[in-house]
């Protein structure tokens, strides 16, 4: 299995159910499966699909890039866990208010949580991708973490999505209280900073460049016609936070 390379595994033979001990023993690649295993805490059962979500877009081209890459399977991995953290958040703060719920999904979704995440499980040293994508895309394996979920779902099914996600992410990787509490969200913060202070606030696109390793936008935002803030990213969203992040130091400085 070309995407699951070497990792030490640790696994307690007594954890695994004896349903899958009994799958373990027809399986022709059994590192793999135990692999997996060891990430998942169940035993999957058809390898292709993680290998799939373990294949960044740059090793394919054409055709095979749409098949035989993980952006399908990133595309499936986004909705499954949105809609499995939606559910967890529901549950968890009974009596928020839906605004509070968004935001606080949006922060544990985001691609700097969901690459700390794969970095945690070890994702990083199983993706496959070109050197070129690996030193300049810096959410690749956030990215691959979807689509992970993706293969998951189209292996398993939901109930094991959630599983994972429940019992393997949101309960031992991820501090959902404290990551509910941030207030990441530097565009939202100067936006709100502007209409209580009266100034006028607008984002401007400089550029947009396509690259082997997918689109690179750059971005300004301008303070009453004057520019505060730069930003660069491989989404228009991502450059616009980056560019409010530096206007907003920026303002503080000079309260400070």
């Amino acid at each position: 299995m070309h995407a699951l390379r070497l990792r030490k595994l640790k696994i307690d033979s007594v954890t695994m159910n004896i349903a899958d001990k009994i799958r373990l023993l027809f399986c022709k690649d059994k590192k793999s499966y135990l692999l997996l295993y060891d990430i998942l805490g169940f035993l999957p059962r058809n390898l292709k699909h993680y290998n799939i979500a373990l294949t960044h877009s740059s090793l394919a081209s054409g055709r095979q890039k749409k098949i035989f890459s993980n952006e399908r399977l990133e595309f499936l991995g986004d909705a499954v866990l949105s809609s499995i953290v939606s559910e967890y958040l529901y549950t968890h703060y009974r009596k928020e208010r839906e605004g509070f719920l968004s935001k606080s999904r949006s922060r544990i979704v985001c691609r700097e949580s969901l690459n700390a995440v794969a970095l945690e499980i070890g994702l990083d040293k199983l993706v496959t991708s070109s050197k070129l994508v690996q030193q300049h895309n810096s959410y690749i394996y956030g990215n691959a973490f979807e689509a992970f979920i993706g293969a998951i779902y189209v292996d398993l099914g939901y109930a094991h999505c959630r599983r994972f996600i429940f019992e393997k992410v949101l309960s031992k990787l991820i501090d959902v209280d404290a990551v509910a509490m941030e207030d990441k969200n530097y565009k939202s913060r100067l936006i709100e900073w502007s209409q209580k202070e009266r100034h006028e606030v607008s984002f401007v696109l400089q550029s947009e460049e396509r690259r082997s390793d997918g689109c690179y936008f750059v971005s300004d935002v301008l303070v009453d016609g004057e520019v505060r803030g730069h930003g660069e990213g491989f989404s228009k969203r991502e450059s616009h936070q980056m560019a409010a992040k530096e206007a907003l130091e920026h303002i503080l400085q000079i309260k400070d």
